[in-house]
């Protein structure tokens, strides 16, 4: 990316910058609080008239100062403007207001991330996800995931679902062109992927491999969509070798699950499906390369969400960089058979098919 081969900033422009890095933090939970004490709404409705303090304050039952400290941090980070006396929502505020993607990224970080991320330096020096504790007492927040408080599990499960479900459509076409009947799903979360395929065909049968926790959680869904028939599950820790991977499948689902693991356990876990798949089945990995983004946007979300994995997860994951991921792939054992870019909301599917033994 031609972007990150120059600096943008003039020293003048360096130096605001650095101010809006200073005090970030509170630019955040400014915005948060706007949004969430209807505020941004408020002046929203007002259209292009706006609003003055005293307006927002009787419409919004927040104080005078509390509105109008607020609406002047708002000033300086152009989240609304200034049309004396009142205040007018600007486009950045729209998007607080409006935007699907960043209310998620924003519930996210402020309900899942931000206490933690006071930990970040430890996290590093450590190779620990030293952050986890804000959330409770597990060596990763998978073991956790059915346990988090309720806030931070509504806003972890809504930014998963926000960025995986929107591919699904093309996804779905292009796994089960070839009619394959049974899918295992690893990594397979709450089940979600395994109920829409259920849904798409009538015929398939799917096992999700997983840990004990999720593997709960995805087939009390199941029964209650009426697929406890279709949909099975498959206990195991993708981290012990000495746990076995079933057999049979005709496809090897992964999406959005390698990315929650080092280089080296991506490359255990890729050996193991290798060993354990038919020689006719199909592997798919539905994954986030920061680098394959079109949009500059998504690619600094990305590379922010790589040290959620470091703070929070498990210490040593992320999003990668897709030919760092490739290199690992090609060491397990397989050959990328089709790659395509921007599905959805900017994912990547891989599918592999294993390599032919070198003569």
């Amino acid at each position: 990316m031609t972007l990150y081969q120059r600096d943008p900033f003039n020293a003048l422009d360096a130096k605001t910058e650095a101010q809006k890095l200073a005090f970030a933090p509170i630019v955040f939970h400014t915005a948060r609080t706007l949004r969430d004490l209807g505020i941004l709404a408020a002046i929203d409705a007002a259209g292009q008239d706006g609003l003055n303090a005293q307006q927002i304050a009787a419409q919004t039952e927040v104080s005078e100062y509390g509105v109008k400290v607020l609406l002047d941090m708002a000033l300086s980070a152009h989240i609304v403007t200034w049309n004396k006396p009142n205040y007018v929502l600007a486009k950045l505020g729209h998007y607080l207001q409006h935007d699907g993607m960043t209310q998620a990224n924003m519930d996210f970080t402020a309900d899942v991330c931000y206490a933690a991320m006071m930990h970040l330096t430890e996290a590093i020096k450590e190779g620990t996800p030293a952050g986890l504790k804000e959330l409770g007492d597990w060596t990763t927040i998978y073991e956790g995931l059915s346990q988090l408080p309720e806030k931070a599990k509504e806003s972890w499960f809504n930014f998963d679902h926000f960025y995986s479900d929107r591919s699904f459509p093309v996804l779905l076409e292009r796994v089960f062109a070839n009619k394959p009947k049974r899918l295992f799903d690893i990594g397979g979360n709450t089940g979600k992927w395994a109920l829409q395929c259920c849904n798409h065909d009538p015929d398939v049968e799917v096992t999700i491999i997983d840990l004990p926790q999720q593997i709960e959680m995805a087939l009390e869904n199941a029964k209650q969509q009426g697929f406890a028939d279709r949909i099975k599950g498959h206990p195991t820790n993708m981290l012990d070798a000495s746990q076995s991977l079933p057999n049979g499948a005709d496809v090897w689902w992964m999406s959005q699950f390698l990315d929650c693991f080092s280089p080296m356990e991506i490359l255990s876990i890729l050996r193991r499906v290798r060993q354990a798949m038919s020689p006719n089945a199909t592997v798919y990995i539905l994954e986030l390369f920061w680098d394959a983004q079109r949009y500059d946007a998504a690619a600094y979300s990305l590379n922010a969400t790589s040290l959620y994995f470091t703070c929070l997860a498990n210490g040593n994951s992320r999003f990668y960089r897709s030919d760092d991921f490739l290199e690992i792939v090609a060491e397990a054992g397989f050959e990328v058979a089709t790659r395509t870019d921007d599905i959805g909301l900017g994912h990547t599917l891989l599918e592999l098919k294993p390599s032919l033994p070198s003569k």
